[in-house]
């Protein structure tokens, strides 16, 4: 077996940034909004956004399947985390004991946790100062037996998801430094990645260097596995495996890379390995070119999502089966709001609003025929400006990753 390259020692060094006064201005945004929506206390469970609101990044991958931690945030009032403990994070006030209501935490009846999880709620809205019958709660995610409690407990309660996702979406100066090094870390990655290419490496120890060059710089995790080889890259979603690269296959990826101070860095590239590529494959990637400058010279301020939709970029049909699963979708410490469709599937998934400025995208193309043999998946992360779009992704397009 081929043993797998090494990463080079050659880190790159973080940028000059205060991140306890980052998290502080994120956690003073999100009361914001929370604030305008009428919620006076948010239950956050969602790993991503406990770290948006605090800095406080300890076992997200658990916490996304088995939410035993929350964070109780007043839009007054000292934010109080259930479930960890830290004492370095000025955006905590206090760390308590979790009453989570899942099966792993609470075994196989879930009500006497969920009492113990809602007497933590109204302890929250005692210390804010706020009366249970007044206040409105907003809740990321429970189980049914936990909001039954909240009902029975006569507390009001709406979903604090939505608001979340639009003070995420709006993004503060301070953050755009911290994406970049993500991205910058990503690209680093994938340099290593493009060096070490070669016939006979397999698909996994490939995308374990994406992985490693990520940790490195005190990254966190990679969303999906998403690199595959030759046949394995048309239909798209076909994840890393064993299978050997071979010379003159095609090489797709999408890094999804949740890397440095929590940021996302979501990229993708295919290239050729080993040789010249085919006019085939030299068509396949043109399209997608296409396909990425046409839906990128859409974008600008105030332009909606509806319109974005009806004029993206229209490939022939037989690539329509297995096009991507949206053309745009907005990126920040994973991907996030607003997620807009092709105009086919406007209908189930297609949702309206205008974008703002500053929004930060990612602009995506898969191209693969229905009958194909292989596909191309690009993917550019951008910034809409008041002055246009900025490019936020640099690493070079071409097949052979050095153009």
């Amino acid at each position: 077996m081929q043993p797998a390259p090494g990463v080079p020692l050659s880190p790159l060094p973080p940028p000059e940034l205060n991140e306890a006064e980052l998290c502080q201005a994120r956690l003073a945004h999100l009361r914001v909004h929370l604030e305008a929506a009428g919620i006076d206390l948010a239950v956050v469970t969602n790993p991503v956004n406990i770290r948006y609101a605090t800095g406080y990044r300890g076992y997200a991958t658990f916490q996304s399947r088995i939410p035993s931690q929350y964070l109780l945030v007043p839009v007054e009032g000292p934010t109080v985390l259930h479930g960890a403990y830290t004492d370095s994070l000025s955006t905590i006030d206090h760390c308590e004991t979790a009453h989570s209501v899942t099966g792993f935490d609470a075994g196989l009846d879930l009500a006497p946790a969920a009492q113990r999880f809602v007497g933590d709620v109204a302890a929250a809205l005692d210390r804010s100062g706020l009366a249970p019958g007044d206040a409105l709660i907003g809740i990321e995610r429970t189980t049914p037996t936990g909001f039954a409690a909240l009902q029975e407990r006569g507390l009001a309660v709406c979903d604090a998801e939505p608001t979340i996702e639009l003070a995420r979406s709006r993004k503060l100066a301070a953050e755009l430094p911290a994406m970049r090094y993500s991205i910058a870390v990503a690209e680093h990655g994938m340099a290593t990645m493009l060096d070490a290419l070669e016939p006979g490496l397999s698909e996994n120890q490939l995308f374990a260097l994406l992985h490693q060059v990520n940790v490195a710089h005190d990254g966190d995790w990679i969303d999906g596995r998403m690199l595959c080889s030759g046949p394995r890259t048309n239909p798209w979603y076909q994840e890393a495996s064993s299978r050997r690269i071979a010379s003159g296959d095609l090489v797709a990826f999408d890094t999804d890379m949740i890397g440095p101070f929590g940021y996302c860095a979501d990229i993708s590239r295919t290239w050729i390995c080993g040789e010249t590529p085919s006019r085939a494959q030299v068509e396949l990637h043109q399209r997608a070119l296409d396909e990425l400058a046409h839906n990128t010279s859409l974008l600008r301020v105030g332009a909606s999502f509806a319109e974005l939709s009806q004029q993206s970029f229209r490939q022939p049909d037989q690539f329509i089966a297995n096009r991507y699963a949206c053309a745009f979708h907005g990126v920040g410490m994973s991907d996030e709001y607003p997620k807009i469709p092709y105009p086919q599937d406007w209908h189930w998934t297609g949702y309206d609003g205008e974008l703002e400025a500053d929004t930060i995208l990612s602009v995506e193309s898969y191209v693969g025929a229905s009958n194909g043999v292989e596909g191309v998946k690009l993917e550019q992360m951008v910034q809409v400006t008041q002055d246009g779009v900025v490019a936020l992704s640099h690493f070079p397009i071409g097949l052979d990753g050095r153009r």
